[in-house]
């Protein structure tokens, strides 16, 4: 597989045939990410025949393969033609294959009607990492993400009605200091609305600097220290209903690893992160060393 580097996937992709269909990401402008902004990830969509090529040279290896995930950033954006196109030739080439993922901006998904989602799960297309960051209207407007409350939660229900699983991700400390409260609130009320089937936290980090985020913070934009990062946790746990949703937040950036099943462990996650503020040395916190992208 010839890829264009760097090459991000999600961690339970780990065991996945990653097969780039897109290049970068065509919206790049959410200023907390720096993942699609090298040169050579100027967004652009593979050619099918390249695409084929890659299917092909994987099965000829005779290596069986279970799991397919579709990067990079934004190959839910490609049109529903050649999506179909594509899980079709992993059908026929890539039998052993039982689940099709991807990326998928809430955007991708205003030119595409339920019925052909539903006809992509039918292919194989069966999880959707849904980027929301958050749920609050000025976080999201801070950081050029593009989005709404409203736009991402349509997206969502869509997504449902297909019959297709969602796995949000919710980045912690994405409003600084300043928005906290409301960015925790608001999340949380989106994931109510939505019910997704899985839901992740990451502590947002930019290790390429903060100037970006900067400049939609008035200057300045403050990550939460430790502490106000589980302050901001326990909100957003405390005003999550959710009924079945598999809840992780166990990425390298987060101090505490918090795994679960909301809301019926609801109640243990919050006393996890009320012991992590009260008594750190019990709950085998990472150290900074340890935490990363």
């Amino acid at each position: 597989m010839n890829y264009i580097e760097p090459l991000f996937r999600p961690p339970s992709e780990w065991k996945s045939l990653i097969l780039q269909v897109t290049n970068g990401c065509s919206w790049n402008r959410c200023t907390f990410c720096d993942m699609y902004t090298a040169p050579q990830k100027r967004f652009r969509a593979q050619k099918l025949d390249k695409i084929a090529a890659d299917i092909i040279a994987v099965a000829e290896t005779g290596r069986s393969v279970h799991r397919v995930f579709l990067a990079d950033g934004d190959a839910m954006i490609l049109p529903f033609d050649r999506l179909e196109a594509i899980c079709l030739l992993i059908r026929e080439h890539l039998p052993d294959v039982t689940r099709i993922s991807s990326y998928c901006l809430p955007r991708n998904l205003k030119n595409k009607t339920t019925e052909e989602l539903s006809r992509l799960k039918a292919l194989g297309l069966s999880l959707l990492y849904i980027g929301c960051e958050s749920g609050d209207d000025e976080v999201l407007r801070r950081i050029e993400k593009g989005e709404s409350f409203d736009s991402s939660l349509a997206a969502l229900k869509k997504i449902k009605a297909a019959g297709i699983k969602s796995s949000v991700m919710i980045l912690n400390g994405l409003g600084g200091t300043e928005l906290s409260t409301q960015h925790a609130i608001n999340s949380a009320k989106l994931m109510n609305a939505a019910q997704p089937e899985y839901l992740s936290t990451l502590v947002v980090t930019l290790p390429l600097g903060t100037e970006r985020m900067d400049a939609s913070y008035d200057g300045h934009f403050q990550l939460p220290d430790q502490h106000g990062l589980f302050v901001e946790m326990l909100t957003l746990l405390r005003h999550l209903e959710l009924d079945k949703t598999i809840f992780r937040s166990d990425h390298a950036s987060n101090y505490l690893v918090l795994k679960g099943t909301l809301g019926k462990d609801k109640d243990r996650l919050v006393a996890e992160v009320e012991q992590a503020m009260t008594k750190p040395q019990l709950s085998g916190l990472r150290q900074e060393w340890q935490r990363g992208l």
